[in-house]
């Protein structure tokens, strides 16, 4: 228990230390402190006072006009004129308004039997509007109630204006002037025309302001009066005056001055400010020290508290750290001049405010900082904020701005109508508002929402049991609410489910012929292959049967290569893990050197081919090797597969930008209706599974066709066999 006191006593002497140091430091280094200047008279608050000095003397001596000069240098403008006229608008719409404001005045004086004070409201409104049709009537008259407008403010200027002539005494009892107009000479002083020469000196004055020197210009009048708002009836300040002269501060005023008393001050208050912030620097420096030393921020970091704030949603943490950051700063900015206006008690009391939530700062820091580095990687702190769940909250209620809008009219036609039944506990006159209302408005929305609930709950009643896998009847689509998307979204997956199921069962089939069919054509080789190998091991073979033999393993294991090779190329091309090398290729080209290729198989063969080529050569971005073997696989097909004694038909042509390739023949076997089950692996037109194919050529091309985004279509017609590759062309 001892050393847990202990501890805690460190810390707390640390953070007084650390609070102490920080508040004096920071104020010295980012204030613009008048105690870091050389003496009281280069300060801004004694500029500030020779400032407020000139502006009395500007408007006491410079610019001093008697109160009747300025009335009798009052003008009135014609847009003054005008703007007085129409103020109120036109004349007729004035005297309008005038008549307005006294008919019920008048109306209710005779209701009341005061026909006196009725005649009364009737000369004060005949009044009024004869004055208002005058000002329409004449300019000198309008001029004449301007000029008594102005009048009557110059007299409340220099009543004001009075008002300051005991502030102005406290600056004329502080400091001498003798200062001179440099355009009329006139010169304006408060000292004896016999003290002058002597009045300036060290002996009688604290501190002098000349003007001009080297280093300060000649004294300007500033624009800014000590009294605002009256421009419009003073004479124009000249602002382009310059004075030259001096102004001091004297040694002989009492202390009860608040010049001097502001000067006595400022020389005790800086000597603490200095005390203050030496003090500073050291405690800083020690709490640096302590810091280091003792591993005040690692047990900061391995306090219990830490497992409480980490709880906290990142938003709310951040939050309570930016209002105690806020106010350790302003009172660490503010603390050195409390001393000012307040008792020690009041700033010991302020002192461990700061320190308090100063401590709370860098203790949340500490906890902060940690998380901060990891916000990207851990979202999961971000979906805890509170900010992010009630996006996420408004975000969900107006996923449906439809559904979101109605939910919140309705909730507010609630509670409008749950005020108006407290409204007419307390004020039962107000029923004859509340009751039709109810009626015509609230009583139908209960209508409709019965409606609509009975509505919903059928729409989930299909839900269910669409889980359950059971298909009833559709839903009822009503109208274009979000229940009737809903309900039309349900319809259509429920259909969906319906297709996915056909999908399933004939996948499975599928799949389960093509276990068979890769199982017999695979079989069938190597059953050759380890029959005529056991053959060979007969050491009473003659030389012809060796070699029959070996040419029949032979022959056998390339159909099997090829079987093999073709069954990995066409899983390299269904999962696209294939590279393209693309290139400008002429189709018409590559397709007669692919029908080369063939020339002798077709020449040896009982189908005659006819191709129709364009005269210029068509373009296309693809690759030229996947293309031929492409074109190898259907003119291959239409060798094994045509009917004896037919024709195939191959042409190429070119519309708009698109290269259009067909394939056409008359097919030996019959085909199945449904064509695409020839796209599927190892499915041959042979359904008996005699001929030499692997069933695989049209799943390879249309996986080359599909990787050039290209188009593979199959046709049939009976025993017509037509295949289309379209092909997106090149310009020559």
């Amino acid at each position: 228990m001892d050393t847990k006191w202990k501890n805690r006593g460190v810390m707390l002497l640390w953070l007084v230390l650390f609070t102490y140091g920080l508040s004096g430091v920071l104020t010295a280094l980012v204030n613009n402190n008048d105690y870091l200047k050389p003496s009281y008279f280069k300060t801004s608050q004694y500029e500030e006072s020779v400032g407020a000095l000139v502006s009395y003397l500007q408007a006491y001596e410079f610019s001093y006009q008697p109160k009747e000069d300025v009335k009798k240098k009052l003008t009135v403008s014609n847009e003054e004129i005008e703007e007085y006229r129409y103020r109120y608008g036109e004349l007729t719409d004035q005297i309008q308004s005038i008549k307005d404001q006294y008919q019920y005045k008048v109306e209710e004086a005779r209701a009341s039997g005061n026909e006196d004070i009725a005649n009364v409201y009737i000369k004060e409104r005949d009044t009024k509007i004869e004055d208002i049709t005058k000002n329409f009537e004449s300019d000198d008259y309008v001029e004449e109630k301007i000029i008594k407008e102005k009048e009557k403010r110059v007299d409340e200027y220099y009543k004001e204006l009075e008002g300051y002539r005991k502030d102005y005494k406290v600056y004329n009892e502080a400091f001498s002037y003798y200062l001179k107009n440099t355009s009329t000479g006139e010169i304006y002083t408060n000292l004896p025309s016999e003290s002058i020469k002597s009045a300036f000196t060290k002996e009688k004055m604290l501190y002098v302001n000349s003007y001009p020197t080297d280093d300060v210009n000649y004294l300007g009048v500033r624009e800014e009066s000590i009294i605002y708002g009256y421009e419009d009836v003073l004479p124009d300040v000249d602002t382009n005056v310059l004075y030259e002269g001096k102004i001091g501060l004297r040694k002989d005023v009492s202390n009860a001055n608040a010049i001097m008393a502001s000067y006595h001050n400022f020389n005790d208050h800086r000597i603490v400010f200095w005390i203050y912030s030496f003090g500073a620097i050291i405690s800083l420096i020690i709490s640096g020290i302590m810091a280091w030393k003792m591993a005040i921020f690692q047990r900061i970091k391995s306090h219990r508290v830490k497992n409480y704030y980490d709880r906290l949603p990142i938003d709310a943490a951040l939050g309570l750290f930016g209002i105690s950051a806020i106010i350790s700063l302003l009172l660490i900015d503010e603390f050195p001049h409390y001393y000012n206006y307040f008792s020690f008690r009041d700033l010991l009391y302020r002192f461990f405010m700061m320190v308090f939530f100063l401590g709370v700062t860098i203790v949340q820091w500490i906890y902060l900082l940690p998380l901060i580095k990891e916000l990207p990687l851990k979202k999961e702190v971000l979906k805890r904020s509170i900010s992010y769940q009630l996006l996420k909250m408004i975000r969900d209620a107006f996923a449906n701005r439809r559904v979101g809008t109605q939910v919140f009219l309705v909730l507010t036609i609630v509670f409008m109508y749950g005020l108006g039944a407290a409204v007419v506990v307390i004020e039962p006159s107000f029923l004859i508002i509340y009751f039709p209302a109810f009626v015509v408005v609230a009583l139908p929305i209960f209508l409709f929402m019965i409606r609509r609930i009975g509505y919903y709950n059928e729409i989930t009643r299909h839900a269910s049991a669409l889980t359950k896998g059971k298909f009833e009847s559709d839903l009822k689509v009503v109208g274009k609410t979000s229940l009737a998307t809903l309900a039309s979204d349900i319809n259509q997956l429920k259909h969906g489910v319906k297709t996915s199921q056909k999908a399933q069962v004939k996948s499975e089939r599928l799949k389960t012929e093509l276990i068979t069919n890769v199982s017999h054509d695979l079989r069938t080789p190597l059953t050759s292959i380890i029959t005529y190998s056991e053959l060979l091991k007969n050491a009473e073979l003659t030389n012809d049967e060796r070699s029959t033999y070996i040419e029949i393993i032979d022959r056998k294991s390339k159909r099997l290569k090829v079987l093999i090779d073709d069954l990995f190329e066409a899983s390299k091309m269904a999962s696209g893990n294939i590279e393209l090398s693309k290139a400008k290729v002429d189709v018409v080209q590559l397709l007669q050197q692919a029908l080369a290729e063939y020339n002798e198989t077709i020449q040896a063969s009982t189908v005659q081919f006819r191709v129709t080529n364009p005269d210029n050569p068509l373009f296309a971005y693809i690759d030229g090797q996947k293309l031929w073997r492409v074109f190898e696989n259907l003119i291959g097909n239409i060798l094994k597969y045509s009917l004896e004694n037919t024709r195939a038909y191959l042409a190429i042509k070119r519309e708009k930008q698109q290269i259009i390739i067909t394939f056409k023949n008359v097919s030996k076997y019959e085909l199945s209706e449904d064509v695409n089950e020839l796209f599927e692996r190892f499915k041959r037109g042979d359904e008996s599974r005699h001929t030499e194919g692997s069933g695989l050529g049209l799943a390879i091309a249309k996986s080359i066709i599909d990787l050039h985004e290209g188009q593979l279509d199959i046709d049939v017609d009976g025993d017509l066999f037509k295949v289309t590759i379209i092909l997106d062309a090149l310009d020559s």
